[in-house]
């Protein structure tokens, strides 16, 4: 009975560090293709930050794209 507790607690302690490493390179495998990302969209010359900053903003306060010098006028 002792011998099947031992191995069985053994097993458990295997099997948790390879959860726990399976984890760790998760982890690791996100960050490297976030960095990837983030190279590709703004690093790229794909969409600028100060462009994406612009679109953002135009989102939040829910305006529209006007173009330059329209005879709206807006309060």
């Amino acid at each position: 009975m002792v011998v099947v507790v031992i191995a069985l607690t053994t097993l458990l302690v295997i099997v948790g560090i390879q959860v726990i490493l399976i984890i760790l390179d998760l982890r690791r495998a996100l960050r490297r293709l976030n960095s990837i990302l983030d190279d590709a969209i703004l690093g790229g010359g794909l969409i600028s930050p100060g462009k994406l900053t612009g679109i953002v903003e135009m989102f939040r306060r829910k305006k529209t794209m006007k173009t330059h010098g329209s005879q709206e006028n807006t309060v």
